[in-house]
């Protein structure tokens, strides 16, 4: 399974900010710029983050945006969940546009069906806090 670019900004942002001391602000521009991204979609990325709770955004002057939650507090799975909405990894998981003829007798949805919750278990067993164990490296990388 692959994830969308969507997915891998979302984790890269919160990455970048986990990593970051705690209470310091970080603006988008400097996370676009430090991972060589587009700031306009990654404007769209933290608004989502924002919706969805993991950041908080400060504006003014001084403003910026930070984790809105400890690093342990973030699953990895959930993220994953909300950014990849809706999970349909091939056309008959979405009742709405399947159009493949064998769907009601092919096993294999059930096979794929079954991997794709193997892998959101695995994410559901790791936190931001996981990712950050090397947070002294993180940082020296991100520069």
């Amino acid at each position: 399974m692959q994830l969308t670019i969507y997915t891998d900004y979302a984790l890269r942002v919160l990455i970048y900010l986990g990593a970051q001391p705690v209470g310091k602000l970080s603006n988008i521009r400097e996370i676009a710029g430090c991972y060589n991204i587009s700031y306009n979609h990654l404007s769209k990325v933290v608004y989502e983050l924002g919706k969805f709770g993991l950041i908080e955004t400060i504006r003014g002057r001084n403003g910026g945006i930070r984790l809105s939650k400890d690093p342990g507090q973030i699953n990895i799975g959930r993220v994953v969940r909300y950014t990849e909405s809706p999970l349909a990894i091939v056309e008959c998981f979405d009742d709405t546009r399947n159009t493949c003829k064998i769907s009601s007798a092919c096993r294999l949805k059930g096979i794929l069906n079954e991997a794709l919750h193997a892998y959101l278990e695995v994410l559901d067993n790791y936190t931001l806090e996981d990712l950050l164990v090397n947070k002294e490296t993180l940082n020296e990388l991100l520069k």
